[in-house]
């Protein structure tokens, strides 16, 4: 959230969500958007997530960029700083934050990247919980580093044997099918490795998919 200039999108997502991540100027977004994203989430009752992302606007934080352990830690911590100044002029506050793109991704297969993201989380909170991939080594990093590591699944994107996330740049990596990214939400969460469920605000089609995912999960 808080990634598009299109506003009646995002109050439309709004109604159908428990958790919002919202981006944090790195990947996308400014204070305004921050703001705007942030008032609706409040009004709707949706708790609020920080989504830092490799600082690279022009592909959208969805490629890996060459940077050391301290720069991530650094981008991560005055991204998720910079939504914390907002949200708390608003009177809320954070309570997860969500890698974006290609930071996830990264840190799904290496080590060091991941310490360096839960590093730069640790130095703004390091109680507050950390979205990763379920099932996957990020989560074991962070939970070594002390960090509460909660698993996540994502309704609308397909998944490689291996567990992890089917790369963009193949045609057939967003499910776009309401029923079929409803079908697969029911079917992670009755793995029981994921503690949250995602789906992209961006997806095509997202909010007739989120409408089916969430009456899906209600009868289960």
């Amino acid at each position: 959230m808080g990634e598009l200039e299109d506003a009646r999108h995002e109050a439309a997502l709004m109604q159908y969500i428990t958790s919002a991540n919202i981006a944090c100027g790195g990947h996308a977004g400014d204070e305004a958007t921050m703001e705007r994203t942030a008032r609706l989430a409040l009004e709707r009752g949706v708790r609020i997530g920080a989504h830092p992302g490799y600082p690279d606007r022009a592909n959208f934080g969805r490629i890996e960029m060459a940077m050391t352990s301290a720069e991530i830690e650094h981008t991560i911590q005055e991204q998720i700083e910079r939504l914390d100044a907002v949200v708390r002029r608003l009177g809320a506050e954070i309570v997860h934050v969500k890698p974006h793109g290609a930071f996830y991704n990264v840190a799904v297969r290496n080590a060091e990247v991941a310490r360096a993201i839960g590093s730069g989380i640790a130095k703004w909170n390091p109680r507050v919980p950390v979205f990763g991939l379920a099932a996957s080594p990020m989560l074991d990093v962070w939970r070594a580093m002390g960090l509460t590591a909660m698993g996540e699944a994502f309704a609308d994107r397909r998944y490689e044997p291996d567990g992890t996330l089917r790369s963009r740049k193949f045609a057939d990596a967003l499910i776009t099918d309401p029923r079929e990214a409803a079908a697969q939400a029911v079917r992670l969460a009755r793995e029981g490795n994921a503690q949250t469920i995602c789906v992209h605000g961006d997806t095509p089609g997202a909010v007739e998919i989120l409408k089916a995912v969430r009456e899906a999960l209600a009868v289960g």
